[in-house]
């Protein structure tokens, strides 16, 4: 009977650790290993922003980087060969969207799948009534089941133009940090005063968006933001992290917002306090 007892008491204990700890104690011993001087030298060419980043927040983004390349799994896909410079070209800019948040943000992400360039995607969408296909070529895209899909030569086409307009890998990434709440509707997770003036900014800056192409007038945003709300937010993640001097200039309330969810200004590479109960 005691032998019975203790099995079953060892049996719960372990059952606790791994559900509530293990992942935690794996993530430090990662943290342990030395970030390879070979690696910072990629991120120096593939990610300008690099080293303009304070001694703490670049720590921050490589031990983002370290956890995120030994948990999400990388696949090429058409005959494309992932090497160390597409992993930590994506890693980078994926983990420079959370390099003020918490690496647990991307815990749902779990694939890559890399294409040599823009992919075609045979599309079926169905009214109840008509059912209707066609052929999509797109240079990325993102699941609510945590997988990413990129284009290289687009996400190269990003890296060596970091003031550029696009940016698929922070496009698609920043769709990841939308689905946290479980739907990509424009709107991640947020609560109190914080949701109330996201909502209310947002939507606002959607339909001026929005009216401006109704009226032929040239956007302050690429148009593409104007297709769904989860587009508009993803654009403007671009616009925040690539041109975020332009983004505050045009839209002043749309980066205060955006500065408060990333808890970064990126145009002075500095961290910014977190709401209350949302601790870094």
């Amino acid at each position: 009977m005691l032998i019975y007892t203790l099995c079953m008491l060892a049996v719960i204990g372990f059952s606790v650790f791994y559900l509530f700890f293990y992942r935690g104690w794996r993530r430090e011993r990662q943290l342990q290993q030395p970030f390879p001087t070979y690696w910072r030298e990629i991120l120096q060419s593939r990610l300008p922003v690099y080293d303009r980043l304070t001694p703490e927040l670049r720590q921050r983004l490589e031990q983002h980087i370290q956890l995120f390349l030994a948990e999400k799994s990388f696949y090429g896909c058409d005959g494309f060969e992932v090497d160390d410079t597409v992993r930590l070209t994506i890693a980078g800019h994926a983990c420079l969207l959370i390099i003020a948040r918490n690496f647990s943000d991307f815990d749902e992400v779990n694939s890559i799948l890399v294409y040599p360039d823009a992919y075609h995607v045979r599309d079926i969408e169905s009214d109840g009534i008509v059912v209707s296909e066609s052929n999509q070529i797109r240079s990325g895209e993102a699941s609510s089941h945590g997988q990413v899909v990129l284009a290289w030569a687009q996400c190269e086409e990003g890296a060596v133009n970091p003031a550029g307009q696009h940016n698929v890998i922070l496009h698609e990434f920043a769709h990841q940090l939308d689905y946290l709440d479980g739907t990509a509707d424009g709107s991640p997770p947020l609560s109190g005063e914080q949701a109330r003036h996201w909502q209310e900014t947002m939507t606002r800056a959607y339909e001026n968006l929005r009216h401006s192409l109704r009226h032929h007038r040239k956007p302050w945003l690429d148009p593409y933001g104007a297709t769904e709300p989860a587009e508009f937010f993803a654009v403007l993640t671009e616009a925040f992290f690539q041109q975020p001097d332009h983004l505050k200039a045009e839209q002043p309330e749309v980066y205060k917002v955006l500065r408060g969810f990333y808890r970064l200004d990126p145009v002075t590479l500095t961290r910014v306090e977190a709401p209350v109960g949302q601790g870094l």
